[in-house]
């Protein structure tokens, strides 16, 4: 759905068409004014705001916020094409292992409709990208739990009948914490979506759903040597979470 459609939505009071309205004027600082900043500048209360947000289909105001943003920001730039996401040169090498399956495969991963739980497991230099990976799952409303190597091993098992989806990252894909971890989920019938390098490995051919990253450096378990593998990681997380967007779109 459109911006312009939003804001003829007939479901709509005319208060909340005028506070839309408002949101989608002042995008850039309504998340600043928060909800009740909002609604003193459109002398109504918070409960309007909250009130827009579940009629839209978001959870609350911050989730409305953020699916807006692209649409409004697409509005302006007449922003059409996914594919212009990224410059074409660099989204084919990001894409060079990746087929459109295994993004629609993930797409139905994260629009699944589940009370259940979205586990993001990594160690070392990986669990800094899980870190942002969960944070960015948890603005969009998804339910998670984040853990580490460094972390008891019953946070996962303990949680094993309230998972659905489990999220791995391992630039070797042969992390011995981690792919005990992945045969685990498989054994509990829980999916696997596993981020890896671009070679043969035992995580990606576990996994229900194996995003592969040209890793430049395979022979540095260290990570001291200059290497893209975590960057492009992250770029192409927002790009799934990019199609996602496109996709909610046309529905």
């Amino acid at each position: 759905m459109g911006i312009n459609k939003l804001l003829q939505n007939s479901e709509l009071t005319l208060l909340e068409r005028n506070v839309l309205k408002y949101i989608v004027l002042n995008i850039d600082t309504v998340i600043k004014m928060g909800v009740r900043g909002i609604a003193k500048a459109n002398y109504t209360s918070t409960s309007t705001i909250m009130r827009l947000s579940k009629k839209l289909g978001y959870t609350g105001f911050v989730d409305m916020h953020y699916h807006l943003l692209p649409l409004i920001r697409k509005n302006e730039s007449g922003f059409e094409d996914s594919n212009n996401f990224l410059p074409k040169q660099q989204l084919d090498l990001l894409l060079k292992y990746i087929t459109e399956k295994q993004i629609n495969d993930f797409l139905d991963c994260l629009d699944e409709k589940s009370e259940k739980i979205k586990f993001i497991y990594a160690t070392g230099f990986s669990a800094i990208a899980a870190d942002y990976i969960n944070k960015k799952l948890l603005v969009l409303g998804k339910r998670c739990i984040l853990s580490s190597g460094t972390d008891s091993a019953s946070v996962f098992e303990n949680n094993l009948d309230y998972i659905n989806t489990m999220f791995v990252i391992s630039k070797s894909g042969e992390t011995r914490q981690v792919l005990s971890k992945v045969k685990t989920a498989k054994e509990n019938k829980i999916k696997v979506i596993s981020f890896t390098g671009e070679t043969d490995n035992s995580i990606s051919r576990i996994a229900d759903v194996s995003f592969k990253i040209q890793d430049s450096d395979r022979l540095d378990d260290g990570n001291t040597s200059p290497n893209m593998f975590f960057p492009n990681l992250l770029t192409l997380f927002e790009f799934l979470i990019y199609k996602d967007y496109k996709r909610l779109e046309d529905k």
